[in-house]
């Protein structure tokens, strides 16, 4: 691999890590339904213009819509809110298996021993985290494992659906999100619009970074760097995002660290890289690395 692109996924996991920072620096000024919505109207209007889509793609926008605009997004924020910037990344992190097992059963995906174990320890460490007194109830967990789902369920709707440009998809799931997100914050939650009238720089960075960096500039050079290089060489490198993540929330947010987010946090993260990790593969790249370049 290219040290530059090398330095680029570093980059992309930081912007993705850092993006729970600006959730929760957004939520202290802003409802989570509404700073979800207001996040998607950003996107819309920087994507939309410039992308068009099929009938056929539309039916599966709508169904990412829900899953991955709603479920997802939606109850991530909802879930930070009450939670710290990492506890939230590491328990999301869980979505990576949840979707190996959703594929399993869906999809009849087989799955190799070990990566049931990878599996299982996954399944531990979120055992062990809900101890953590930075998980304040258990409704509060079950929020960020529904997030999770929803990212599950996203990508076993995306494999099953017509090839869909990358920004093609993110400006049209933001666009036919929004009434989504928009009502259930109209709902359930009140005095949105004072909120952002009143919101300083804290507010609208949630907003517009989790917009434009997060899901706009990071995902474009994520998805060109998948171009280039093996799937088995470039995702293990997410797994940073939840161990940055407790480093940046315990650096600037000033979080706490706690034994239960130490060893949940291990827990989840190495049970996830046992379940994703083909070591055949990067054995075979690190012999032939011409040979696996896409």
């Amino acid at each position: 691999m290219a040290l530059r692109h090398f330095f680029l996924i570093l980059m992309v996991v930081s912007i993705w890590a850092f993006n729970n920072v600006a959730v929760k620096w957004g939520l202290l000024e802003l409802p989570p339904l509404f700073l979800t919505c207001m996040r998607f109207v950003v996107v819309v209007i920087v994507l939309i213009p410039f992308c068009r889509i099929t009938r056929q793609q539309l039916l599966w926008l709508l169904a990412l819509a829900f899953t991955f605009g709603f479920m997802h997004f939606s109850l991530l924020f909802v879930g930070m809110r009450y939670t710290d910037a990492g506890t939230g990344a590491i328990v999301v992190q869980l979505g990576t298996p949840i979707a190996m097992l959703l594929a399993m059963a869906v999809l009849k995906e087989r799955l190799r021993a070990i990566q049931l174990v990878g599996i299982a320890i996954s399944l531990c460490g979120v055992a062990v985290l809900s101890g953590s007194p930075t998980i304040p109830a258990w409704w509060v967990l079950a929020i960020l494992l529904c997030s999770a789902t929803g990212w599950a369920v996203s990508n076993l709707i995306v494999k099953k659906s017509p090839p869909i440009k990358p920004l093609t998809m993110t400006g049209w799931i933001a666009f036919l999100a929004v009434p989504i997100v928009g009502l259930s914050s109209f709902v359930m939650e009140s005095h949105q619009f004072y909120a952002l009238s009143q919101a300083g720089w804290r507010g609208w960075f949630g907003i517009l970074y989790s917009a434009l960096a997060s899901s706009i500039v990071a995902y474009t050079l994520w998805y060109g760097l998948l171009k280039q290089y093996n799937v088995n060489l470039i995702m293990p490198y997410s797994l940073l995002t939840p161990v940055l993540s407790v480093l940046m929330g315990i650096v600037v947010l000033g979080d706490s660290l706690n034994s239960f987010k130490i060893i949940g946090a291990s827990l989840v993260v190495c049970g996830t890289a046992i379940a994703v990790i083909n070591l055949r593969s990067l054995r075979m790249h690190a012999r032939f690395p011409r040979l696996r370049r896409r």
